[in-house]
């Protein structure tokens, strides 16, 4: 039976760039990435290719860009002062995290840097990239109510960009 909304779907993955052979992400070997269909834990572009498969298939699923982490923008490029900054080792292409102006977590990278300035990209680093991934669903079951209510499964919650925050429940977190 093909994956609905509000299950629960579990898959193994190896995902890299369209046409490219360079691992950007896996969980092979590990513990399975879990996540309730319908409530935007994984990327658009991938969850609606998933509908068309079921428990035990594999596939190699392309999604574009702008189904994925969008398009690259130029003008998501500032400078801030070096001082925001103090205490930190920047070095270029290093990823920071912090809280945007609605209190949600921010993935910035740094792309260059000195004494008095950063300049820093909040693009995802994934922006601008078709990206294939090459998956198998280890699992599908029903949501439980609770589990459709809040978006959580076995304590863990996954965000909108696949991040997980965890406590010892099984989302394929290390």
């Amino acid at each position: 039976m093909s994956i609905t909304e509000n299950q629960v779907v579990s898959i193994n993955y190896e995902l890299t760039e369209a046409g490219q052979s360079e691992v950007l992400d896996s969980n092979k070997d590990q513990l399975p990435l879990e996540f309730i269909t319908g409530k935007g834990q994984v990327i658009p572009g991938l969850e609606s290719q998933l509908f068309n498969l079921s428990k035990g298939e594999s596939a190699d699923i392309k999604v574009a860009a702008a189904e994925a982490y969008g398009e690259y923008n130029p003008e998501a490029i500032d400078t801030l002062p070096a001082e925001q900054f103090a205490g930190l080792e920047l070095q270029e292409g290093l990823s920071l995290y912090g809280q945007g102006e609605n209190g949600e977590t921010v993935q910035v990278v740094v792309k260059e840097f000195n004494e008095e300035s950063v300049t820093i990209d909040y693009n995802h680093p994934l922006a601008g990239k078709d990206l294939m991934f090459s998956l198998t669903i280890a699992d599908v079951r029903d949501a439980t109510e609770d589990e459709i209510e809040t978006g959580h499964i076995g304590g863990s919650v996954v965000d909108a960009n696949g991040h997980c925050n965890s406590d010892g429940g099984g989302c394929g977190c290390n």
